[in-house]
């Protein structure tokens, strides 16, 4: 009796499903919105009352836009991307900004209690550095 020794041909589809680069991938998109995550939500961790406005439309800004904020509290300090500031100091924190080729734009966040000075103060130190690029933040009602 002879033998034969060659493979049997198997015709059978293979039904794992390799997953690996998969999860490298899930993994990766987990990294990335962990670390933008905060970084989003940082202009929102100053609390502030915004002053009030009626609703409107508004024209969408251009994706490649790049944004600062201005927060203006109602003691008199003033927050310039997250860092507090003396209103004195404003127009030096403004100067690296004025240098860029394409400075952002400045959304400006004005507690409802602050006065007329603090912002005429804000402005006046924008001006002073030729940042004109600016948006005002306001609460909407459903007036």
């Amino acid at each position: 009796m002879a033998r034969n020794f060659r493979r049997q041909r198997q015709s059978a589809p293979i039904s794992e499903l390799n997953v690996t680069n998969l999860i490298d991938l899930g993994f990766t998109l987990l990294i990335i919105f962990m670390i933008a995550t905060p970084l989003i939500n940082q202009e929102q961790t100053i609390p502030v009352d915004l002053p009030v406005e009626s609703r409107s439309d508004q024209a969408n800004p251009d994706p490649d836009t790049q944004f600062e904020t201005i927060t203006i509290r109602a003691g008199g300090t003033v927050d310039l991307a997250g860092t507090a500031i003396a209103m004195a100091g404003l127009k030096v924190a403004l100067a690296p900004y004025a240098e860029q080729t394409k400075p952002p734009v400045f959304r400006i966040r004005m507690d409802a209690d602050s006065t007329a000075q603090q912002f005429i103060t804000v402005m006046d130190a924008l001006k002073s550095q030729n940042l004109s690029r600016i948006t005002f933040d306001t609460q909407v009602t459903d007036q």
